[in-house]
C-alpha cells in the first residue's frame, strides 16, 4: 500500500464525543481484535471501506478553523500504522492534537510488536488503549467504552518510561 493512502470506513467531520473539543474523526477500516459487543463491527473487515488520499484529507481539515483536534478510531488504526503515521505527521504540522483508539495495549506497541507502531505513537498525544470488554462496559465513562481501557498521555509515558494516565 502507498504510504499516502489510508483505508477508512468513514469520517465524522465534526465530533464532540471522540476526545475534547470539536474534532475530525477518521475511522480506520480493519480490525482483528474481534471484541465481543463492539459498537462498530462494520469496521472489522480489511477489505471494505474506501481507500483515501491522506494529503487530500489533511487539506480538508484546513477548511474548518473550528477543528481543535483529530481522532483516529476504528477499526484499529494500528493495523494501518504506516498510513496513520504519515497522516499524523501531516496533521501535527497544523498544530492540532491527536487522539487515537486501539485494542492493543501501549506496552505491546512499545515492544515493537506492531510494525510502524512506534512511528505512529510519536505523533499521538493521547492513546486510549485496550480491547473493549463488554463485561466491563460502563456507559458513564468519558471517551472510552469499558473500564479496562486506559487514557494515556503518550509523550509523558515515553519520556518517563512509565505509563502516565490522564484522569478524565
Amino acid at each position: 500500500m502507498e504510504h499516502n493512502k489510508v483505508r477508512l470506513s468513514g469520517i465524522a467531520y465534526e465530533s464532540l464525543v471522540n476526545g475534547p473539543g470539536l474534532r475530525r474523526v477518521y475511522f480506520a477500516q480493519g480490525c482483528g481484535h474481534n471484541c465481543r459487543g463492539c459498537f462498530n463491527p462494520s469496521t472489522h473487515s480489511f477489505y471494505d471501506g474506501e481507500l483515501r488520499d491522506i494529503d487530500m484529507l489533511v487539506e480538508d481539515i484546513k477548511l474548518n478553523p473550528m477543528i481543535h483536534g483529530v481522532t483516529f478510531s476504528g477499526g484499529d488504526p494500528f493495523y494501518q500504522a504506516e498510513s496513520f503515521s504519515y497522516m499524523a505527521n501531516k496533521i501535527k504540522t497544523l498544530g492540532l492534537n491527536i487522539w487515537c483508539y486501539t485494542g492493543y495495549k501501549i506496552e505491546y506497541i512499545l515492544d515493537n510488536k506492531v510494525e510502524y507502531g512506534l512511528e505512529l505513537l510519536k505523533n499521538i498525544d493521547v492513546l486510549v488503549d485496550g480491547k473493549f470488554d463488554e463485561d466491563k462496559k460502563v456507559a458513564s465513562l468519558k471517551f472510552r467504552g469499558s473500564s479496562n481501557q486506559r487514557i494515556i498521555d503518550v509523550k509523558a509515558s515515553i519520556h518517563s518510561r512509565n505509563i502516565v494516565l490522564i484522569d478524565i
